[in-house]
């Protein structure tokens, strides 16, 4: 028997709600359960509360499961306790329904991954034990597997085999990055995990300690120098892994990418190595798009380690951006299917569906209003606002301004003003954009404890609220 849903609703989403559930069941998947909408009047979702619906509904009929608006926010074990039934949230825009059933395909899982992160502290001599230990922790919440210390050119580092101590009592995989032998053999020596980067020339070092070396060429980009070094740890039948160096643009970046195709094809077994901070750094480009196109790569060949770095400004969510990157491409390649819709952690600029209703029903909703509150909301068109007074609409909030009559009430004035802007960057950049909520972008978004968003949100609703009063 199929299952029977409860959809609970605002007066102004009521009509729109129907509108999508009859066009899910008029599609060729069509429904595998019954539903019933129930409107408890209030104006907006993100009114309602579990303690509200418990007043205003009084039972649920026949339903196997309740389904609130995804503003709702609250306790919903308050509901399953009063109607002896699961209660569940439902997306924030109910256009979101047909993907929350499924209709775009099963859930995307990207849980799984073959790329190992290696995060380079590349300051790291100049950090004290603290400072290292902090950002490493910080690359670790961002998806780091291993964390490389980088020894810089001419300074010392006398801390090194307490960094690599300390790091490991913590639980982390360490490597260390230098040009110079001592620092590597020492750091060998102290327990690292890994080296970067031994030459065929200084095999000696992997000799003499048990770190896993990641082999380079000993002149710059060359493959016969690199499968010298790699056929020699093999006849040793010691791990290792290789790294053919990814070249910064325009000095030979397209041909680096073809060594690392020639170096999979050569050794189709081997572990590889790329260091993605030569264009993730050195471009001045939006680092998701870098990071899409590099994991793509690296999917495609088979390379199962990257050494990332977060130095730049622009570079700041690098590690994250490669964690997100590495989980989407996997799941890519696993499903034969296109990298799109596993996740918007990559889409830091635009969404996917930015406007999901248009202007004429836009047009709808505005005609219910019968309160002075203003809504916001963003289409095709431009910006929208809209109370009992009349709907407003144009793409620069400055000429909405003396049509809000907001002149001698600062507080509402600014709470308008906040909203416009965020709706106007929604339109400029074609961005989702939902009242009273801050814009996201990707990866790039700093999330909000719950409890502070439901604080904003809140006082904003309190102030609509009061205004109302006020007007009325």
């Amino acid at each position: 028997m199929a299952e029977s849903l409860l959809f609970l609703t605002g007066k102004l989403a009521e009509k729109s709600l129907h509108k999508v559930l009859e066009g899910m069941q008029a599609s060729a998947e069509g429904l595998d359960f019954k539903y019933r909408v129930a409107q408890i009047g209030v104006s907006v979702a993100a009114l309602m509360t579990p303690e509200l619906i418990v007043r205003r509904l009084n039972d649920v009929g026949d339903a196997d499961k309740l389904l609130v608006p995804g503003l709702c926010r609250g306790d919903l074990r308050i509901l399953e306790e009063k109607y002896g039934i699961p209660v569940e949230r439902g997306p924030e825009d109910l256009k979101d329904l047909p993907q929350f059933f499924g209709r775009g395909g099963k859930a995307p899982d990207i849980s799984m991954y073959d790329v190992k992160i290696f995060a380079e502290i590349v300051e790291a001599p100049e950090l004290t034990l603290e400072g290292i230990v902090a950002r490493a922790e910080h690359y670790k919440k961002q998806g780091a597997n291993v964390i490389d210390l980088g020894c810089l050119p001419n300074t010392p580092f006398p801390h090194l085999v307490d960094a690599i101590q300390a790091l490991q009592s913590q639980g982390f995989k360490v490597s260390v990055d230098s040009l110079n032998n001592d620092d590597l053999l020492l750091a060998g020596k102290a327990g690292a995990d890994y080296l970067l980067s031994l030459t065929e020339k200084t095999l000696w070092i992997a000799d003499e300690v048990a770190s896993t070396p990641i082999l380079i060429p000993a002149k710059v980009g060359s493959l016969p120098s690199l499968y010298r070094a790699i056929d020699a740890m093999q006849a040793k039948g010691k791990p290792f892994i290789a790294d053919a160096i990814l070249d910064p643009i325009p000095f030979g970046f397209t041909q680096s990418i073809v060594r690392y195709q020639r170096l999979r094809k050569h050794y189709p077994e081997i572990q590889i190595m790329m260091g993605v901070g030569n264009l993730t750094e050195l471009t001045d480009a939006d680092t998701t798009g870098i990071n899409a196109i590099l994991f793509g790569i690296i999917s495609e060949l088979n390379i199962n380690a990257v050494l990332a770095t977060s130095v730049s400004p622009h570079a700041v969510n690098a590690v994250a951006e490669a964690d997100i990157a590495r989980r989407v491409m996997f799941a890519a390649r696993e499903d034969r299917r296109l990298p799109r819709d596993y996740s918007d952690g990559l889409l830091g600029l635009h969404d996917r569906r930015p406007f999901t209703y248009t202007a004429a029903e836009i047009q709808e909703i505005a005609a219910q209003i019968k309160d002075p509150s203003f809504r916001i909301q963003v289409s095709e068109d431009g910006v929208h606002i809209f109370n009992r007074d009349g709907i407003f609409q144009s793409t620069d909030p400055f000429a909405l301004y003396q049509c809000l009559k907001v002149d001698d009430d600062a507080s509402h004035a600014f709470y308008l003003g906040v909203e416009l802007a965020r709706a106007q960057i929604a339109w400029q950049l074609k961005k989702r954009y939902n009242q009273d909520e801050e814009l996201r972008w990707g990866i790039a978004t700093h999330e909000k404890k719950p409890e502070d968003r439901m604080a904003h949100r809140d006082a904003s609703l309190k102030e609509k609220s009061v205004k109302k009063t006020k007007n009325d």
